[in-house]
């Protein structure tokens, strides 16, 4: 019921939007976050946004990364600038509601030269 999907290949320094589509029962302002997984890493978080808009971000990718949402397409977007090797990862959306995690598919980002 998550739908993740914008990734691929890109060079450093340019940019790309990652788009998390929610279908069925999940409502369109839940909390919604972005996680990624590097090669032989684990999860990390990256990016939430929370009913009313306020948003929160990794260290890593503060200042690069936004996100944002769409309510009446019940779409979160990561919008990720000056991109670097190291953002190079398998990229997932999440939320939590009715008592139970739900991730997106995930969606390869490739950060190379």
């Amino acid at each position: 019921q998550l739908q993740a999907s914008g990734g691929g290949l890109v060079q450093p320094g340019e940019s790309m939007r990652l788009s998390c589509a929610a279908s069925g029962r999940i409502p369109s302002s839940n909390l919604m976050s972005w996680y990624r997984q590097a090669p032989g890493s684990e999860r990390e978080w990256v990016a939430r946004i929370i009913p009313g808009g306020t948003t929160g971000y990794a260290d890593s990718v503060k200042g690069r990364f936004s996100i944002s949402r769409d309510l009446a397409k019940k779409t979160v977007y990561l919008q990720m600038n000056s991109l670097k090797p190291e953002d190079t990862a398998v990229y997932y959306c999440y939320t939590y509601t009715f008592g139970r995690d739900f991730w997106g598919q995930g969606t390869l980002v490739t950060v190379s030269s």
